[in-house]
């Protein structure tokens, strides 16, 4: 019977030699992935989980930058290979919470100092080294007064943008680096009312 046979033009497209290696002469590549290809997605949620998180903003003390209910993604595998830099928004364990407490206590909040450098707050300024800093990125200027703080070696100094209702190291002093947990990457999802 001659409608079982392949037409013509079909046995002329399979002779042309770079149609022949095209993908989609045949339909194999929507085969179910098998075994092999569950292993492979299992790979890419297990790294991904290792490092990289989905946090919520429960608090408005990175206003306006972060908003309370965002949902943000942090990844933490950078720090393992360079240090935490000025203008990071980094989450933390609150440097104040007891070894024996069950209950992890998380923070974000962004780098303002390094170690060896020197804050102080006044006038509704940030000073870093004598030098006032430019933020645009803050909810207002600081209504309270910090003396002249010490950042030392292994320490960053952070606070959140919201300065005036941030629980941060203007309250409790420079933050230890091996609090940190990881680096803020983007808010993946902010609520429709705020």
């Amino acid at each position: 019977m001659s409608f079982l046979r392949p037409s013509a033009l079909y046995q002329c497209l399979l002779a042309y030699p770079s149609l022949r290696w095209m993908p989609c002469q045949s339909w194999e590549f929507l085969r179910w992935p098998g075994l092999d290809g569950f292993m492979r997605l299992l790979v890419v949620v297990l790294l991904w989980t290792m490092f990289s998180e989905i946090r919520f903003i429960p608090s408005s003390s990175m206003y306006p930058t972060l908003r309370v209910g965002d949902r943000v993604l942090v990844e933490k595998a950078s720090y393992y290979f360079r240090t935490p830099a000025l203008h990071d928004i980094v989450t933390f364990r609150d440097p104040t919470q007891e070894l024996g407490d069950l209950e992890q206590i998380v923070f974000i909040k962004r780098i303002v100092a390094k170690a060896g450098d020197l804050v102080e707050v006044r006038n509704g300024w940030l000073y870093v080294n004598g030098i006032a800093q430019k933020e645009d990125f803050i909810a207002e200027p600081p209504t309270y007064v910090l003396d002249l703080t010490y950042v030392p070696e292994g320490h960053v100094y952070v606070l959140g943008d919201n300065r005036n209702n941030s629980y941060d190291s203007h309250v409790w002093g420079p933050l230890p680096m091996k609090n940190i947990m990881a680096r803020y990457v983007t808010c993946c999802h902010r609520p429709p009312h705020s």
